[in-house]
């Protein structure tokens, strides 16, 4: 009986300090036709990008912003795996964008996953920081900008991570 105690004691104060110690809020955007691309080495599975996404925390916010040329077959597969698929019909760096201004106003988001490649990207990541957000960038070769690997907080190259499996 004393050792189910102790054992039920141990488990409480685990429970408390969890409790006590915030699970971040993660947000991932995803620029849709720069890496969801044929070329690029790997080529790039969301089903990856939402478990690596995961590790920083609970998911809150999983958006593909995709351009207007998307197949149905493509926006289906986005929905499938978690993702909200965002079409629009102007630019997609805009439309992230702004998805990413929401967001970096949003306090309940601690980390914002940005699934990019293009240097034009950099100030974003760069307000995100001052906002006080942990920014992390997924990307893959090539023409994975050096300007987003330096700003972020943290950078995911998959080529990187490809070449070593």
């Amino acid at each position: 009986m004393l050792s189910s105690v102790r054992e039920l004691s141990a488990i409480i104060k685990g429970l408390a300090k969890r409790r006590k110690e915030k699970e971040k809020e993660v947000a991932v955007l995803v620029d849709g036709p720069n890496i969801l691309r044929k070329d690029l080495s790997p080529q790039v599975d969301l089903s990856d990008i939402f478990r690596i996404a995961s590790n920083y925390g609970r998911i809150r916010v999983a958006k593909v912003i995709l351009n207007k040329y998307a197949s149905d077959k493509l926006i289906d597969a986005v929905s499938n795996t978690g993702f909200t698929p965002i079409v629009t019909p102007g630019k997609v760096e805009v439309s992230l964008t702004m998805e990413a201004m929401d967001i970096i106003s949003n306090d309940q988001i601690d980390v914002i996953v940005f699934v990019v490649r293009d240097a034009g990207y950099a100030p974003l990541l760069a307000l995100a920081k001052e906002r006080g957000k942990d920014v992390v960038v997924i990307g893959s070769e090539p023409g994975f900008s050096v300007a987003l690997r330096k700003t972020a907080d943290e950078t995911i190259n998959l080529s990187e991570i490809a070449a070593r499996a």
